[in-house]
């Protein structure tokens, strides 16, 4: 019996749940590599800066002393070094002792073509999450390592991108070393990315400054093969309890934080093909709450003088944007910035130009209290409709309680603005089978579509790179070459950080025929003077992005009938059904019976 005790306890011990934390540190040889990075020399004696490494993680196996192995099916990671997102979560990992790791870095052919829009908000594979996938383009991104380079001679620096994807640059990395999970268990591993610098001089004129596997790249090829030989193996380790206890007590927020309080739960329906995405868990969508903030929307009652509401400088008309460069405030004041379009904000991981408000509700209650643009004094738009019954009966309905507060008025209008979803384009339609290209918009989307890589054959525009996807933008803030030296301040006002001057948020391309004047300033009055400026106009800031760094000083020498035709596509994107929503009266609190 004492025997048969035992083996049961055996079994039970190996079957056995843990987690098993992968941590992945950039390195650079023996040094820690930061991203973005200072300057550093490579063995060919040229000098490189790394501002993105990222990756995607699969088919973690875990490896017995016996032989056999442990597949952690449906688990994948994503590593981001210039976030700090460096760890992958792995679960109901059976405890025990091991000999080996093995880990893929991309996706497998089944995963990579699927839809992407099956995983939840956070997950490593939701394209808003990890910014690694190329949608209609093809598949995912399995590592992206972008940066600039120069000559020890040369002054000025030229960008280098390196996007490994596809089948044949799926990587595989192993490693042979004995640890133990026990409980909560934690193994790092260290990513050199020197190797994949070494025997190589980067060269525009060769294309070895870039690649975006295209099938039988060599140095697509090559790049992948370095990158299954840096990496290597630190140490495996026990997780502190105090590591285990803050992780559990941040899961228990987030739950407390999703408690419903009242009205009828909103039906959002995410469009086919769009990602899930990360709706606010303290500020559930209903019926109630977005009726409200749809009606407050339109309510003149939030500008300190009564004369202006969130309507008057976005026009439902215009994709919910201005039709200025610079709008003027309820004083008569000129806004600093150009007014954002409204539309798809439910996927926006942060807003306004500069990215310094997380939240919709944040950027809402900035614009009201600005006194540069609605001057409101929150306690004065709160006493005036809360002295308002049927204002009063809107917030019991939407939150349980007829009480007006600043916190619930933010709260309804990002409902509003999370249910603005645009998806009904021409393009769209083409997508699907319903529609087709004319010639010219064909073109104008190959244009889109293609790199400007010259070494290999290919002189596309471009696009892609920062406005690809369903979405039509990644919203990172980067530099765009506006100027040789920024004004503004852009993303720094976000980061603190000097490097990040001058870099704004990419805004989605979609509905861009109806949002004119374009850029963070409003410096470009038509599509024309855009495509314009991405193709000869660029200016070489000491951080302009890496995927506009690498083209040619002289630019992309676009002919006319190419430019015209990118303009022509552009136009593609323009839902009409959206730019022609119902426009509510201001006072139509009032009106009601």
């Amino acid at each position: 019996m004492l025997r048969l005790a035992l083996i049961v306890l055996l079994l039970a011990a190996d079957l056995a749940a843990a987690e098993l934390r992968v941590r992945i540190e950039p390195r650079w040889g023996e040094r820690a590599l930061p991203v973005p990075s200072a300057e550093i020399a490579t063995p060919s004696g040229q000098l490189v800066r790394v501002t993105r490494l990222a990756a995607l993680l699969s088919d973690f196996q875990l490896l017995r002393p016996d032989g056999s192995v442990v597949r952690l099916e449906g688990q994948y990671g994503f590593i981001d070094a210039a976030s700090g997102r460096l760890e992958v979560a792995l679960s109901n990992v059976p405890a025990g002792d091991y000999r080996g790791l093995q880990v893929r870095v991309g996706v497998p052919e089944t995963v990579n073509h699927a839809d992407p829009g099956i995983w939840p908000p956070g997950h490593a594979l939701n394209p808003t999450t990890n910014g690694l996938h190329w949608s209609w383009s093809g598949g995912y991104v399995f590592l992206a390592l972008e940066g600039y380079w120069r000559n020890a001679d040369a002054a000025d620096a030229a960008g280098f991108s390196y996007h490994l994807a596809k089948e044949p640059q799926l990587m595989t990395v192993r490693f042979l070393s004995e640890f133990t999970v026990a409980a909560a268990t934690r193994i790092d591993l260290a990513l050199n990315v020197a190797p994949l610098f070494r025997d190589r001089r980067i060269a525009a004129s060769d294309g070895t400054d870039s690649t975006h596997s295209a099938d039988h790249d060599a140095l697509a090829n090559a790049l992948a093969r370095s990158t299954e030989r840096a990496f290597f193996w630190l140490e495996a380790a026990a997780e502190t309890a105090s590591r285990a206890h803050g992780a559990a007590g941040e899961v228990g927020a987030h739950l407390a934080d999703a408690t419903v309080r009242a009205g009828t739960p909103f039906a959002f329906t995410v469009p086919a093909g769009f990602p899930q995405p990360a709706l606010p868990a303290d500020n559930p969508l209903t019926e109630e709450g977005v009726e409200l903030g749809r009606r407050l929307f339109f309510d003149r009652r939030l500008s300190r003088n009564g004369e202006q509401s969130c309507a008057s400088c976005h026009d439902p008309r215009a994709a919910f944007s201005d039709r200025v460069a610079l709008s003027r405030g309820s004083e008569g004041d000129l806004g600093r910035r150009n007014a954002m379009p409204l539309f798809n904000l439910a996927w926006h991981p942060a807003y306004a130009w500069d990215g310094t408000k997380r939240t919709i509700r944040e950027q809402a209650l900035a614009a009201m209290t600005n006194p540069i643009e609605m001057n409101a004094r929150m306690a004065d738009v709160v006493a005036e409709l809360g002295d308002d019954p049927r204002v009063r009966e809107d917030f019991a309905a939407a939150f349980g309680s007829a009480e007006v507060s600043g916190e619930r008025l933010g709260k309804a209008l990002e409902q509003f603005l999370l249910t603005l979803v645009s998806n009904r384009s021409k393009f769209d339609a083409t997508l699907a089978g319903r529609a087709k290209f004319t010639p010219q918009e064909q073109r104008g989307f190959e244009l889109f579509v293609t790199e400007y890589d010259p070494a290999r054959g290919r002189t596309g525009a471009d696009c892609f790179h920062c406005h690809g996807g369903v979405l039509f933008s990644d919203f990172a803030a980067k530099n765009n070459g506006l100027d040789l030296v920024a004004a503004d301040a852009g993303a720094q006002n976000a980061t603190g950080r000097a490097d990040d001057r001058g870099r704004f948020k990419t805004p989605s391309l979609r509905n861009v025929e109806l949002t004119a004047p374009y850029m963070h300033d409003g410096r470009f009055q038509t599509l024309e003077e855009v495509v314009a400026h991405y193709d000869h106009g660029v200016q070489r800031a000491a951080n302009l992005d890496p995927n506009l760094a690498k083209h040619p000083k002289a630019g992309l020498a676009l002919n006319a009938d190419d430019q015209a035709a990118l303009v022509a596509f552009l136009k593609t994107l323009t839902d009409r059904e959206y730019a022609r929503p119902p426009r509510p009266r201001a006072d139509e609190f009032a009106a009601r019976d």
